[in-house]
């Protein structure tokens, strides 16, 4: 039964200039959904594109309603496209999908099957059986299995482009910079523990050219350590710099006071010793003090502007009664 939504599912398309697979990508999915008796509306979310994917998107709206179009001025990249187009979903499942066909649509009812019925909050698609060249799928597996130790999130894939929301999901995630490779983990942060996997066949490109290169390899280990801080420390930053910076102030501390205490034996048993500050452990004491005080400033500064933060209070409710 259906409350609160009257559509079944919401397909939200991130592309950038795949315009010949658009209209072959639209007819697949109108097909499956008319098959299962799903209603349904398709958001393409046009990132920029400066060919003809714009125009197609217009002519496919006007042979359907129900096929809606976002388009930016300029290339945002993919999290800031799933951002607007999440805001944009009336569907009770979302379903996010790649527009190079590489995404196959008959997966759609068994994703939308694992959130309904199984009562998954997220499911994500595992393309075990890949089609890619080895300097995509080997970088990938490597990053995937560091993803899934840093995270503790144990899913094979976590950069499937096909994925399943409950509505209220992408209501209380935000996809910003490029943080659309760690959606999982987002989706933990809010507090949606239901998370599944699907295997999902994955298609030979047929249009176009693969937008991957070393450069998001390198980005996506960046966006890990800073998902990963976020995530552990984001509301308590003390935890970490006031941890690191006391660490490193006693030992420092202990390092100069034993040197002092050195001094002192020595000059107490009249053995000639050298000036504290000629020895090269006196700097390292003082750096590691100095350090270790700039760390525990850190923290303190942090905690600070987290606590003053309007973002602090952004509380996920999980039910109302009454309200």
């Amino acid at each position: 039964m259906h409350t609160r939504f009257s559509m079944n599912i919401s397909v939200v398309v991130p592309l950038y200039n795949e315009e010949e697979s658009l209209g072959e990508l639209t007819k697949w999915i109108r097909q499956v959904m008319k098959d299962h008796g799903l209603s349904y509306e398709i958001i393409f979310v046009d990132d920029g594109s400066d060919d003809g994917s714009w125009e197609l998107i217009q002519s496919l709206n006007g042979e359907d309603p129900g096929i809606k179009g976002i388009r930016f001025r300029k290339n945002y990249g993919k999290s800031a496209a799933l951002h607007l187009g999440f805001k944009q979903v009336s569907g009770d499942v979302v379903i996010t999908m790649d527009a190079d066909l590489q995404d196959n649509p008959e997966e759609i009812p068994g994703l939308y099957k694992m959130i309904q019925e199984e009562g998954y909050d997220f499911v994500s698609g595992w393309k075990k059986k890949r089609y890619d060249p080895l300097s995509k799928t080997l970088p990938s597996k490597f990053f995937n299995k560091t993803a899934r130790i840093v995270t503790g999130i144990k899913l094979h894939d976590f950069n499937c482009g096909l994925k399943a929301y409950r509505n209220n999901v992408v209501r209380s995630i935000e996809v910003y910079g490029e943080m659309h490779r760690y959606i999982p983990v987002l989706v933990k942060r809010a507090g949606f523990n239901r998370i599944g996997e699907k295997v999902v066949k994955h298609q030979k490109r047929k249009y176009g050219k693969t937008k991957f290169g070393i450069d998001r390899f390198v980005k996506g280990f960046l966006d890990l350590m800073s998902i990963t801080f976020i995530t552990k420390f984001g509301k308590r930053p003390m935890h970490l710099f006031g941890t690191l910076g006391t660490v490193i102030f006693v030992l420092g501390f202990l390092a100069a006071l034993w040197l002092g205490a050195m001094k002192l034996y020595y000059l107490h048993q009249h053995i000639p010793y050298r000036l504290v500050t000629e020895s090269p452990y006196f700097y390292i004491a003082l750096t590691c003090m100095i350090i270790g005080t700039q760390l525990f400033v850190a923290g303190f500064l942090g905690e600070l502007v987290s606590r003053s933060s309007e973002s602090r209070n952004h509380y996920h409710v999980r039910e109302r009664l009454n309200l």
